[in-house]
């Protein structure tokens, strides 16, 4: 039986005014490369013990308050440029109830009734706000909190330092230790004289007329397009890791595993180019170093490369070479040289950022949200007890995220075509 949500409020909160009558920022370099679009996240807590919805929103606001981007919305400037105007025009605040049981729904088919788990935010709306969040309660008293927010505005270590500074300021019931982040964007973005841009960022992080973003010009129908879970416990990655030998960290292994499977399953012609697109945090790169808490965007791309049959016969440990050495490549002279093309490029810049149904085959593209804090996002009632993915749209897109599960382990959300999935089903735990 399909579980119905039924929206019960909607309102915009306001923070308490900031001085200075509404600022007006530029987006940087890092935001115009970043996806121009929403991006939704899901977390669930079973059990009745959360705080009523009120002080979820006294919370909210008053972390808010620290995050002004959250409460602002796109302008122009006086150039012409799209920029947030810092005018503290609120954050919209969803609540629902759902009409059954959250323990059924997680064990069952959630995804029946993801998409109605958080809100339906449209950057084509006039005005429309740049936070959005959905508080959804079921018969049982478990709450899922829903979020939506601009990529421009932050990354994924962004909002994993907001998500904490907001459960913080819910179970303390106060602001007092909630964390002040490091919000001047500028600061990341600061050329050299005169800039010297040194490598081809129009057609790297930006659709470029060589973009290799125009190649994947293959569209799939999204019922064509399957999402699926896969759990490595703690177990197999430590067997993974061994089998590197060298020390590595647990995305480089599980991406190199991952990497190997897809390949494997979608049977690419020997002599096939692939590549990953992997998301670089660049704040401990650059020089000198962005703050860890800083809130905005600030990732770069690398593009591990290897051919098909390259890939499937060589062994753990040059896959996770290969990884590492282009990861290593975005470095403080590469951050710099997209700094500089920032300062000099005053056309509309395009993002490579996918669109929905596009095909990514041969290659892929993947996020570690391996060092978010989730068993930080604590209101007052425990961690989440699970991470709900939204649809997934894309071929080849993989997000690797921490288990909420008692025993510990990693997830991966990844959408593949329906022609391989059952064959990456066959051997995604094989290591041979």
């Amino acid at each position: 039986m399909a579980v119905k949500v039924e929206i019960t409020r909607s309102t915009v909160l306001e923070p308490s005014p900031r001085g200075g009558g509404g600022e007006k920022v530029p987006l940087t370099v890092f935001d115009r490369a970043s996806t121009d679009g929403y991006i939704p996240a899901v977390f669930a807590w079973n059990g009745p013990a959360a705080p009523s919805n009120d002080a979820l929103k006294d919370g909210l606001i008053s972390a808010v308050s620290r995050f002004p981007h959250l409460a602002a919305r796109f302008a122009i400037d006086e150039q012409g440029r799209k920029c947030f105007h810092l005018n503290d025009a609120g954050v919209l605040v969803v609540e629902a109830t759902a009409d059954g049981d959250l323990a059924d729904a997680l064990a069952n088919e959630v995804s029946a009734h993801i998409n109605a788990l958080y809100p339906n935010a449209d950057k084509e709306r006039t005005n429309e706000p740049l936070f959005q969040v959905q508080l959804t309660r079921y018969m049982c008293g478990g709450i899922v909190i829903g979020t939506a927010c601009h990529h421009q505005v932050a990354d994924g270590q962004s909002m994993s330092v907001f998500y904490t500074a907001w459960a913080a300021a819910v179970r303390t019931e106060s602001s007092d230790l909630m964390p002040t982040p490091f919000v001047d964007r500028s600061a990341t973005v600061v050329p050299r004289n005169p800039p010297a841009p040194a490598f081809d960022h129009r057609n790297i992080e930006f659709k470029g007329e060589h973009s290799t973003a125009h190649s994947y010009n293959r569209v799939l129908p999204l019922d064509k397009i399957k999402n699926l879970v896969v759990h490595y416990p703690d177990e197999f990655i430590a067997s993974l890791k061994a089998r590197v030998g060298a020390r590595c960290s647990t995305f480089q292994c599980l991406l190199a595993h991952t990497w190997k499977k897809v390949t494997a399953a979608r049977d690419l012609p020997p002599e096939s180019p692939t590549h990953v697109r992997v998301a670089v945090n660049c704040r401990g790169r650059a020089r000198p170093p962005v703050p860890a808490d800083f809130f905005g965007n600030m990732v770069l791309w690398a593009f591990p490369r290897m051919q098909a049959r390259e890939l499937l016969s060589s062994g753990y440990p040059a896959v996770v070479a290969a990884i590492r050495d282009a990861v290593a490549r975005v470095d403080d002279e590469y951050i710099q040289s997209f700094v500089d093309f920032g300062e000099t490029a005053d056309e509309e810049l395009e993002s490579t950022a996918a669109t929905p149904g596009m095909v990514f085959c041969p290659d892929l593209e993947v996020d570690s949200w391996l060092g978010f804090r989730f068993h930080d996002l604590d209101f007052g009632f425990g961690p989440p007890c699970a991470f709900l993915p939204p649809d997934l749209p894309f071929d080849g897109l993989m997000i690797f995220v921490p288990s909420c599960a008692a025993k510990g382990g990693v997830d991966l959300f990844m959408a593949l075509d329906d022609e391989h999935v059952q064959a990456f089903k066959q051997i995604c735990y094989s290591m041979d």
